[in-house]
């Protein structure tokens, strides 16, 4: 008897320890670092297809700064160019030029349209707007449940499956509080960009809501950069063309 419990006493030591190991939320905090710095410039090709084959491709030249501060600005088609997107934090605008002031989008708006949200492409830290709920070692890959810290959020919860060497995701899938899929989000073609960034250049989605269609995030350079707070306001949005 005494063995049996001085073995399970063991077991349970082990078993804590392993737990103690597994921390969900420091996995999440790196997989952000690994996939952008903290304050970043990059240049982005998103492209729509249509299920006839159909694409339209839009180039974005982005900037951000610590966790909630993003702008995008529109390079082409030449139909878009200028426009500019801002997000702080949850709140986000478009600026349109010769149109008056900003507009307030929604996280679940599209700017481009397609499979992407105005929240896939302004996208903050996971680590900032979910919370880990689960984190399991599923051998050569980590499954995190994430949970929204907030109704704002864009997605109630989602599934990351994390690339256990790497530490960067592979697959996410994004729910609705109902549990209903809205999309999954694929990462792939990990690239050198140089400075210590090591990253996927390429972010695939599809959703069941939008059959047929697909939506493609291609990353062109991503490189840490420093930024003064004065760039994240309205009155810089027609001024972002000169930080290139």
């Amino acid at each position: 008897m005494l063995r049996i419990v001085v073995l399970s006493l063991l077991l349970l030591l082990s078993w804590g320890r392993l737990a103690l190991a597994l921390d969900g939320p420091a996995i999440l905090r790196q997989v952000d670092r690994n996939l952008q710095p903290e304050s970043y410039e990059m240049y982005r090709k998103l492209i729509n297809i249509e299920p006839d084959g159909t694409a339209k491709e839009f180039v974005l030249y982005t900037v951000k700064k610590g966790p909630g501060k993003m702008v995008a600005l529109f390079l082409s088609p030449a139909s878009e160019k200028g426009r500019a997107t801002l997000r702080l934090d949850d709140n986000m605008w478009l600026y349109i030029p010769n149109v008056g002031k900003p507009i307030r989008i929604t996280s679940l708006q599209s700017v481009v349209g397609g499979v992407f949200n105005n929240a896939d492409i302004l996208r903050l830290d996971f680590s900032v707007e979910y919370r880990v709920e689960q984190a399991e070692d599923q051998g050569n890959r980590y499954l995190l449940r994430l949970k929204a810290r907030h109704g704002a959020v864009a997605y109630d919860h989602l599934e990351m499956v994390v690339d256990k060497t790497t530490l960067l995701p592979k697959t996410i899938a994004c729910h609705a509080a109902s549990g209903m899929l809205i999309k999954t989000l694929r990462y792939g073609t990990i690239k050198d960009f140089g400075d210590g960034i090591v990253s996927p250049s390429l972010l695939e989605t599809e959703s069941p809501l939008y059959k047929g269609y697909k939506s493609v995030m291609m990353y062109a350079q991503i490189r840490k950069r420093e930024l003064p707070d004065e760039v994240f306001t309205l009155n810089y949005l027609p001024k972002v063309d000169g930080l290139r």
